[in-house]
């Protein structure tokens, strides 16, 4: 069966062909440094590592190129740093800010089991691979300087035609359809409305490097630039897969398309545009104004990542997900059984009927589903399978005890308890023993009774 993916470009379904399949290539656009991520940022970080992680089983870890980039320039930043370290010059500030935030981001992400990207590039790295692009959109036509901004021309570019994709195809709109529905800047030095920035000069104290095209005064780059030069410098002009969240279609990720394809003359970017769908909260959009604003650090703090992880790819990838703690207790249930029952057995090769609908553009829930059948007829396989896809990466007594620990259970007291309960069964005490099983459901443990003796479970 061969890898098929939903590109949002042509709006279908296509099988997955790599431009070398020596070296797939996949760039997904990563965080803006300044805050804890929150819940819907984890979704792209986990539907792509899915991805990669099929890709590397198919292709051969050496041979899998992932790009996820750092935003480390940004108003957002700016504004962070200047509330939190009021006393520090901007730029002092500024690093702290993206150092702390860096890595609470990346120890969020580790504990959801997402491995790290071959290459995570930040932004302020990359200035020089930015102007370069910026001075070849200047030379071409498509962009030009205006008190001291460089700004890119929509209508340029499709008036250029050459080769080129239409500026709008990718979110399929057309330019005036994007004028009424965009939050475009007026400003009285664009030449039209849909011109946006590619670069911008610097606030006194704020972040500045020198300027292109010609302009003397030091600026910043625009957010959209950053990308592009990013992809280009560790992917190149033209690679496999672009990914993120459904929200970057537009203008984030048309403005990429519109400035690498005419930086380079190409007709595409990348062969294949992936979005995940949206995340709401209970049934309602995530704002902090309705108080449902969660941040992966907050549940982490509830519960296991893999308990997230699983509660993430319950739903397609694309399809939009309801957060519920319903579903969340249900995740904790289903790996508390899967650890008990595999998380010590020698992994075997992954199952045909896990992968096989990760190949129909990551299908996990049906993935999922196949997961369940394994339970009770090859277990080395559901180990392995489940290795795949992120999840044991602990010992069924280190998840048990880790969850004994958050729950506040004491191991000790609760065998304790269990000795005198099977004493009072053995003298025929079922009064006694029903009053210490009621104790220890009070307590959050579940016991089961077979003929091997009594088990128990922190029941959360």
């Amino acid at each position: 069966m061969e890898l098929r993916l939903y590109d949002t470009l042509t709006k279908e379904k296509r099988p997955f062909v790599p431009l070398d399949a020596n070296d797939v290539r996949m760039y997904v656009c990563g965080p803006t440094v300044y805050d804890f991520a929150h819940i819907g940022n984890a979704r792209p970080v986990i539907v792509f590592d899915v991805l990669f992680r099929l890709l590397r089983h198919l292709y051969g870890e050496a041979h899998v190129k992932y790009v996820r980039n750092i935003t480390d320039v940004d108003d957002k930043i700016n504004d962070r740093a200047a509330r939190d370290f009021p006393g520090l010059p901007l730029n002092e500030a500024i690093r702290k800010v993206t150092e702390q935030t860096g890595q609470q981001f990346h120890a969020d992400v580790d504990a959801l089991g997402a491995l790290r990207p071959s290459v995570e590039p930040r932004a302020t790295e990359h200035i020089g691979e930015m102007r370069e692009i910026i001075e070849k959109l200047v030379k071409g036509g498509f962009a030009y300087a205006a008190e001291d901004h460089v700004l890119f021309s929509p209508q340029a570019m499709n008036a250029a035609n050459a080769g080129l994709p239409r500026y709008g195809a990718l979110s399929n709109r057309s330019l005036d359809e994007m004028i009424a529905g965009a939050r475009v800047d007026v400003a009285p030095y664009k030449k039209d409305n849909t011109d946006f920035v590619l670069w911008k000069p610097s606030k006194p104290g704020e972040p500045s490097w020198p300027s292109p095209a010609g302009i003397k005064a030091e600026g910043r780059p625009g957010w959209h630039i950053e990308c592009s030069a990013m992809a280009w410098k560790h992917l190149g002009e033209h690679f496999d897969i672009h990914g993120g969240g459904i929200d970057l279609v537009f203008p984030h990720h048309e403005n990429e398309v519109a400035q690498t394809c005419c930086a380079f003359h190409r007709e595409r970017m990348a062969n294949y545009w992936m979005h995940n769908g949206f995340l709401q909260v209970e049934s309602e959009k995530m704002s902090k104004s309705l108080g449902n604003f969660i941040t992966i650090h907050e549940l982490l703090a509830d519960w296991p990542g893999e308990v997230l992880r699983l509660n993430m790819l319950k739903t397609h990838y694309r399809s939009p997900i309801d957060w519920t703690m319903k579903s969340l207790e249900e995740s904790a249930k289903t790996l508390d059984d899967w650890y008990r029952v595999a998380a010590d057995v020698a992994p075997g090769k992954p199952a045909a009927s896990v992968v096989d609908p990760l190949l129909d553009d990551l299908n996990t829930p049906l993935a999922i589903a196949a997961l369940h059948g394994l339970r009770s007829s090859d277990v080395p396989a559901l180990a392995g399978s489940l290795r795949m896809l992120g999840f044991l990466s602990e010992s069924a007594a280190q998840w048990e005890g880790r969850k004994q620990q958050a729950s506040g259970v004491d191991a000790k007291e609760v065998e304790r308890l269990l000795s005198e309960r099977t004493a009072a069964r053995g003298r025929k005490d079922f009064g006694e023993s029903d009053r210490i099983r009621d104790l220890l459901a009070a307590m959050g443990v579940a016991i089961k009774d077979s003929r091997d003796g009594t088990t128990w479970e922190v029941v959360r």
